[in-house]
Parts: C-alpha cells; structure tokens; sequence
C-alpha cells in the first residue's frame, strides 16, 4: 500500500458513516455532472457513472429498509422514494441519454449529502 492510499484509507476509517455516505454521493454528483459538462467527449462514461450511483442508492435504500433503520417512518419512505426515483431515472438515461436528464440524479445528490454533512451551505468537495 503506497502513502496515498495508506492516508486515504486512514481519512475515511476515522470518519462517521453520515460523511462517508456524503462524501460518496457528492463524489457520485461530481463525476454525472462533469460527464454532463463535456457530453461530447465523455459521454462514454455515462453507463459506469450511472451504475456507480445506482448501487450508492442501493445500498442507502437497503439501510432504509431494515428494521433496525433509526430513522423516522417519513425519512425512511421519502428516501425509499428517492431511491425509486434513482432507479427510473437512471434506466431512462441508459436508454435515452441526454446530459440535462442528469441535472435531478445531480441534485438530489448533492441535497442529501448537504443534509447528512448539517451544513447549510453547499457541500464542499
């Protein structure tokens, strides 16, 4: 393990589960919304990117569905419902693909990982 990842994996084990999964998603938003900015010559991405947010929902919306979940009923529904989103959305990009169709994967990425950081501003990368 070279020094970068030897820093990397120390970075993320001493950080809460809320910034991990913050940090995922704006790292998630990032790479759809440069793909978006240089459509033309990374459109080829678009497939890897979108599976990659994918399982991120996946999993988020795993979490929401086990009993042991401590959110509230309404958190767990509304995030069950977004992560539905996510899907539908990601299959219409995968079968029409258009770069302003990434704007709402983009955004609801970045408004929840504003929420799960607390910070009211926007979410710094």
């Amino acid at each position: 393990m070279d020094a970068a990842q030897n820093y990397t994996q120390n970075d993320v084990s001493g950080m809460a589960q809320s910034e991990l999964e913050s940090r995922a998603l704006i790292r998630t938003a990032s790479a759809l919304n440069s793909i978006k900015e240089h459509w033309d010559e990374r459109q080829n991405e678009l497939a890897e990117a979108l599976e990659k947010n994918r399982k991120l929902w996946t999993i988020i919306a795993s979490a929401m569905s086990e009993t042991e979940c401590p959110q509230p009923e309404e958190i767990k529904k509304s995030i069950l419902n977004l992560s539905m989103f996510i899907f539908q959305r990601t299959v219409d990009m995968l079968a029409n693909p258009a770069p302003g169709k990434l704007d709402a994967l983009i955004n609801i990425n970045m408004n929840i990982a504003k929420g799960l950081s607390g910070n009211s501003g926007s979410p710094e990368k």
